[in-house]
C-alpha cells in the first residue's frame, strides 16, 4: 500500500505541472511575442534570455511530467512499483541539472532587466495576464510594479515547490523505517531540494544585488559591468575597502572577476589569476595578478576577514569553472585557492611579453612551471617557466620575416635567458649544438652551416659571449681545410695548425685570421719548410726546405702573377741524408696547444654538475640531451605542450646511479661497472664520453686523417682517460656523501692517478677513439708497413723448411717429427703443421684494441713457442733472445698480420706504464725487432745462397 505522503507527493506535482503550463501560457508565451524592440543590441539580448527562459523551463515541465507518471505508476501498482523508483528520489543529477538551468536563465534576466523591457508598455495587459494565476500564488500582489509582478509569477512557483517537496519529504521519511531500503534515497533527496532552496535564495540576492548596481553606474560602466553572465558578490560601499596604490574609488567583486573602479575606467582581474594574503596589517589584504600587485585596506580586521573570505570563496569557484552549490564556500572542498594553477591570460600592459598570451601553470601571480607563451608576431616558447621567466627546458620558435622560416631553440633556459645546454635550428639552416650563458653561445659548442651555404663549414670548440674565442676546430668544405687551434672574437688568432684536403699543413701563429711571422709547411711528399708566409700560407721571405733526400735550399722566397714561387738562396747537396723520419714523423701542435686546456669547456658543465651534487633535474642542462635525434628530441619534449608528467624521471634516474656506484669498488667489479657506465647514453659518463668523441671525430676523421696529428691524437686519448677516472672519482664522492658516509681520501698523487686511468679506464675508452687514432698510425707507418709487407710477400715464397733454414733457426729445434710427407710431394707441408697453434696464436692480435689484450695475446704466442719447442726436445726448455728472434720471425712471416708496425707502436704507446721493463716489454721489443729484420729481407732475399735452387721455392 502506498502511504499518504505518497499521495501528498503527487498532487503536489500534478499542481506544480498545471501551475508550469499556465505561466507558460500567460506569461512565457506572451512575453517571447512581445518582441522587445529585437532590433537594437539590448532588444536582442533580452529576446535571446527570454527564449533560454522559455527553453528551461520547457525542461522542467518535461521533468515534472515524468516525476508525476512515475508517482501514478507507483500508486497504481504498488505491489510491483517499489518507492525506489520514484524519479524524484532515483535521479539527483538529472533533477539538480534542470533547476540549475532554469534558475540561472530567470537571474540572468533579472540581472540584465529584461522584465522592465517587455513590460515598460502594455502595463494592463500584463497585470491581467497574471491575474489567474493570482489563486495559486500565495502572497503575490498585483499593487506593484509590473516588472516585480511578472518576475514573481516565473519565480514563485519553483520557490514553493522546492519547500513543499521538503516538507513531504520530511513526513515520507518518518513513516519509513530506520532499515528501509529507501530510507538513504529519501534522505539524499530532502538534501537535495533543501540545498536548491538555499541555491535559490542565494542567486536571487546576487541577482538582485547586480540589478541594483546598474542604477549607480554610468551607462558606460553599466554596459560593462552588469552582464548576463556577472553576479555582484561583495560592493566596497557596503563594506568599505580602498585600493592602494590604484587609488580606486569603488571596489566590485563578482564571481569571475575582481573590478576595481577609476571614473570612467575600468580595472578588471580574472578571479583565477587572482591570489590574496593578508599583509601584516590587520585590515589590509594584498592581492597578487599577473600584471599589477595592489592592497584592499578595511577600515577594521572584521572587514578585511570578510573581503578575504569572499574573493577567496570566488576565486575557488572560478577555478572550478561552475558556481559553488548550494552557497558559496560550499563547494566540494571549500579550501583556500591554490596557490599553483592552470590558466589562459593575455598581458597587456607594455614589456617584452605585451600582447603576449601565456597558458599553463601559474603560481602567486607568475608563471611558474609548464607553459606555453605565444606572440602576435609568431614568436612561441613552451617549456618551463619560473617566477615568470623562461627558466629549464623550452623551446622557442622565432619567425623569419622575409619567409616562411623560423629559428628553433631547444635549450635550457636560467632567468628568462638561454643557459646551459640547447640545440637551435635557424631558419637559415645552420644548427648550433653546444652551451649557452645569458642567451649568447658560450662554452663548449658545435656549429654547422647551411649545407648550400656558399662557404659551408663545421666549427666544434669553445666559445665566449657568442663568438668563438679559445681552442676550436672548424672545417671549411669549399677550400677543404681544416683548422686546428686557437681563436679569438671569432677569427683565428694564437697558435694553430692548418690541414689541407691534399695533405699539406701548416703550424704558426694567427692573428686577426691570418698567419703572422715564422711557421712551418709539411707537404705531401715530406718536403719541410721553415720560415715566413703570406696572409694566405704562402712561403715569403726568409726560409729554408728540407727535402727528403736531405737536400736543403736557403735563401729568400716569395711569388708573383705569373711567376709561382721563386727563390734566391742556397741548394745544399752536400749535406748529410738527414733520418727520413725527422720529417715524416714530425708531429705538430704537442707543444702548441696543452692537452689538460683543450676541452675544458667539455669537462666543466660535468665537473658544474658533481659540485652541485648531481641533482637529476640538472643533468640535460649541464650533461646534454640524452635523445640522439632531433625526431626523438622533439617527440620526448611533446609533454611540454599540455601534459604535466614528464616521460622520464631524470632525478629518479641519477638518484639510481648515485645508489649503484658505491657497491662497485672492488677491480673486476670496478671494471664492469665502467664498461656498463660509459656505454650509456644515461649515465653521466656516458654522456661525457660522447661528447668527447664528438671533438675527436671533429679533429683527426676525413680531412683531420694527417700523419703529422698522430702526436696531437695520442697525448688527447690519454688526456680523455685521465678526465674521465677524475669525474668516476668525483661521482663516487657525491654517492658516498648521500649515503651519509665519509668520501674517500685522495691519497693519491698524480703519477698513481694517471697509472689508474691507464689501467682501469684507457683500455674502456680506447675502443670509442681507436678508429681515428688507428688510421692515424698507419699513415705514420706507411712506409715501414709497405717495406714489412713486401718481406712478408718475398718470404711467403719459401717452403717452410728453407725458411726456417734461411732464419738460421737451429735444426734440432725443427719439428720435423710432426711431419708426414711421401716421396712424391714436391712442397713441404710444415707450415701447414709447424708453430700452427702459435702462428694462429698470433693472428688474434688483430681482432681486439685493448693494448693488454694484445699483450697477453703475444705472451700466448711465445707460449705456444715454447711449448712447440719443448714438445720437440722432449722436454722443458726456455729459449734465449738468439734462438727466440728466428722462430717468432717465422711465426709472424706465417700470421701475415696487415699493418703490424701500426699496432706495435700503438700498442708501445698505450700500454700500461707499469709493464716497462717487465715481460711484455720484452716480448714487444721481441716483435719490434722481428717487424724492423723482416723490412730488410726485402734487400737479402736478391742474393740467395748459391746452393739453393730457386725451383724449391716454387
Amino acid at each position: 500500500m502506498c502511504s499518504p505522503e505518497e499521495t501528498a507527493l503527487l498532487r503536489l506535482e500534478e499542481a506544480f505541472l498545471a501551475l508550469l503550463a499556465h505561466v507558460n501560457t500567460c506569461i512565457l508565451q506572451p512575453l517571447l511575442l512581445a518582441n522587445p524592440e529585437s532590433s537594437e543590441p539590448r532588444g536582442r539580448e533580452c529576446m535571446q534570455l527570454l527564449q533560454q527562459l522559455h527553453r528551461s523551463s520547457e525542461k522542467l515541465w518535461q521533468l515534472t511530467e515524468q516525476s508525476l507518471q512515475s508517482l501514478q505508476k507507483r500508486l497504481r501498482q504498488p505491489c510491483t512499483t517499489s518507492l525506489e523508483s520514484l524519479l524524484l528520489l532515483g535521479s539527483a543529477d538529472c533533477i539538480l541539472q534542470v533547476h540549475l538551468e532554469y534558475i540561472e536563465s530567470y537571474t540572468s534576466c533579472m540581472v540584465v532587466q529584461v522584465f522592465q523591457q517587455v513590460a515598460k508598455r502594455k502595463r494592463e495587459y500584463w497585470r491581467a495576464q497574471c491575474r489567474p494565476l493570482q489563486k495559486h500564488l500565495s502572497g503575490m500582489s498585483f499593487e506593484g510594479p509590473v516588472d516585480a509582478m511578472l518576475g514573481q509569477a516565473l519565480c514563485q512557483p519553483l520557490a514553493q515547490h522546492l519547500q513543499q517537496c521538503v516538507l513531504l519529504l520530511l513526513r515520507l521519511r518518518d513513516t519509513l523505517g530506520e532499515h528501509h531500503p529507501a530510507q538513504q534515497l529519501v534522505m539524499n533527496a530532502i538534501a537535495l531540494y533543501g540545498n536548491l532552496q538555499s541555491f535559490l535564495e542565494q542567486a536571487l540576492d546576487q541577482a538582485a544585488a547586480t540589478q541594483a548596481l546598474r542604477y549607480s553606474l554610468s551607462s558606460h560602466l553599466k554596459d560593462a559591468l552588469c552582464t548576463p553572465a556577472h553576479r555582484l558578490l561583495q560592493d566596497s560601499q557596503d563594506i568599505p575597502v580602498t585600493a592602494t596604490p590604484l587609488r580606486a574609488e569603488r571596489v566590485l567583486l563578482f564571481d569571475d572577476a575582481l573590478v576595481l573602479l577609476q571614473g570612467p575606467s575600468i580595472h578588471t582581474f580574472d578571479l583565477r589569476l587572482v591570489w590574496v594574503r593578508p599583509a601584516q596589517d590587520r585590515c589590509t589584504l594584498c592581492v597578487l595578478t599577473p600584471e599589477e600587485e595592489f592592497s584592499l585596506r578595511a577600515r577594521d580586521p572584521q572587514g578585511r576577514v570578510v573581503w578575504q573570505w569572499k574573493v577567496s570563496q570566488a576565486v575557488c569557484q572560478a577555478l572550478r569553472g561552475k558556481k559553488d552549490f548550494p552557497v558559496l564556500g560550499a563547494g566540494p572542498a571549500p579550501s583556500e585557492p591554490p596557490a599553483c594553477r592552470s590558466v589562459a591570460y593575455t598581458f597587456r600592459a607594455e614589456g617584452r611579453l605585451c600582447r603576449a598570451t601565456y597558458e599553463g601553470e601559474w603560481c602567486s601571480g607568475r608563471p611558474h612551471g609548464k607553459g606555453t607563451l605565444k606572440w602576435p608576431d609568431g614568436r612561441n616558447h613552451v617549456g618551463n617557466f619560473r617566477w615568470g621567466l623562461e627558466h629549464g627546458f623550452g623551446i622557442y620558435l622565432v619567425p623569419k620575416a622575409a619567409e616562411d622560416k623560423f629559428d628553433c631553440y631547444k635549450c635550457h633556459w636560467q632567468e628568462g635567458s638561454m643557459c646551459a645546454y640547447g640545440i637551435c635550428e635557424y631558419g637559415s639552416e645552420e644548427v648550433y649544438k653546444g652551451y649557452f650563458q645569458a642567451g649568447l653561445r658560450h662554452g663548449f659548442g658545435v656549429l654547422d652551416s647551411a649545407p648550400q651555404a656558399p662557404q659551408p663549414f663545421r666549427y666544434t670548440g669553445h666559445w665566449e659571449k657568442g663568438q668563438r674565442s679559445g681552442y676550436g676546430v672548424q672545417e671549411d668544405s669549399n677550400s677543404g681545410e681544416r683548422y686546428i687551434g686557437m681563436w679569438q672574437a671569432d677569427q683565428r688568432h694564437g697558435p694553430g695548425v692548418v690541414v689541407t684536403q691534399a695533405g699539406v699543413c701548416y703550424q704558426g701563429t694567427f692573428q686577426a685570421d691570418k698567419m703572422v711571422g715564422p711557421g712551418v709547411l709539411l707537404s705531401e711528399d715530406d718536403s719541410l719548410y721553415e720560415g715566413t708566409f703570406t696572409r694566405d700560407l704562402t712561403p715569403e721571405g726568409k726560409g729554408k726546405i728540407t727535402f727528403p733526400n736531405g737536400f736543403t735550399l736557403e735563401g729568400s722566397f716569395g711569388s708573383g702573377t705569373g711567376r709561382g714561387l721563386y727563390t734566391q738562396g742556397v741548394l745544399d747537396t752536400a749535406a748529410l741524408p738527414l733520418d727520413p723520419s725527422s720529417t715524416r714523423k714530425r708531429q705538430l701542435g704537442v707543444d702548441a696547444f696543452p692537452v689538460e686546456s683543450r676541452w675544458r669547456g667539455v669537462y666543466d658543465p660535468f665537473w658544474d654538475f658533481v659540485l652541485a651534487g648531481c641533482p637529476g633535474e640538472l643533468q640535460e642542462a649541464l650533461l646534454g640531451f640524452h635523445v640522439p635525434s632531433s625526431r626523438e628530441l622533439r617527440r620526448a619534449q611533446d609533454y611540454l605542450c599540455c601534459e604535466k608528467s614528464r616521460p622520464t624521471d631524470e632525478v629518479g634516474r641519477m638518484e639510481d646511479v648515485l645508489e649503484e656506484l658505491p657497491w662497485h669498488r672492488e677491480p673486476a667489479a670496478l671494471q664492469q661497472y665502467l664498461q656498463k657506465a660509459l656505454s650509456s647514453a644515461w649515465h653521466p659518463l656516458g654522456k661525457l664520453l660522447r661528447t668527447l668523441m664528438l671533438t675527436f671525430q671533429a679533429t683527426y676523421a676525413g680531412v683531420g686523417a694527417n700523419k703529422h696529428l698522430q702526436g696531437l691524437a695520442q697525448e688527447e686519448v690519454k688526456q680523455h682517460a685521465r678526465e674521465l677516472w677524475a669525474a668516476y672519482r668525483g661521482l663516487l664522492q657525491v654517492a658516498l656523501q648521500r649515503k651519509g658516509q665519509a668520501p674517500e681520501e685522495e691519497s693519491e698523487d698524480a703519477e698513481t692517478r694517471d697509472l689508474q686511468a691507464h689501467r682501469l679506464m684507457l683500455p674502456l675508452v680506447l675502443p670509442s677513439f681507436y678508429s681515428e687514432l688507428f688510421t692515424l698510425y698507419l699513415l705514420l707507418h706507411e712506409r715501414e708497413d709497405g717495406l714489412y709487407s713486401q718481406g712478408i710477400t718475398n718470404l711467403s715464397l719459401f717452403p717452410d723448411t728453407k725458411l726456417l733454414e734461411f732464419l738460421d733457426v737451429h735444426k734440432h729445434l725443427w719439428p720435423l717429427k710432426d711431419l708426414r710427407l711421401t716421396s712424391n710431394q714436391r712442397s713441404s707441408l710444415v707450415r701447414d703443421k709447424c708453430f700452427l697453434s702459435a702462428t694462429e696464436c698470433l693472428q688474434k692480435i688483430i681482432t681486439t684494441v685493448d693494448p693488454r689484450e694484445k699483450l697477453e695475446v703475444l705472451e700466448k704466442t711465445y707460449g705456444e713457442i715454447e711449448a712447440t719447442v719443448s714438445r720437440v726436445l722432449g722436454r722443458e726448455h726456455r729459449l734465449p733472445m738468439d734462438d727466440l728472434l728466428p722462430l717468432l720471425i717465422y711465426v709472424v712471416s706465417r700470421a701475415r698480420i696487415q699493418h703490424l708496425g701500426a699496432e706495435i707502436h700503438l700498442i708501445r704507446d698505450m700500454m700500461d706504464p707499469v709493464h716497462t721493463g717487465g715481460l711484455y716489454d720484452f716480448l714487444l721489443t721481441a716483435l719490434e725487432s722481428c717487424y724492423e729484420h723482416i723490412q730488410k729481407e726485402d734487400m737479402r732475399l736478391r742474393r740467395l745462397p748459391g746452393h739453393w735452387d730457386l725451383r724449391d721455392l716454387c
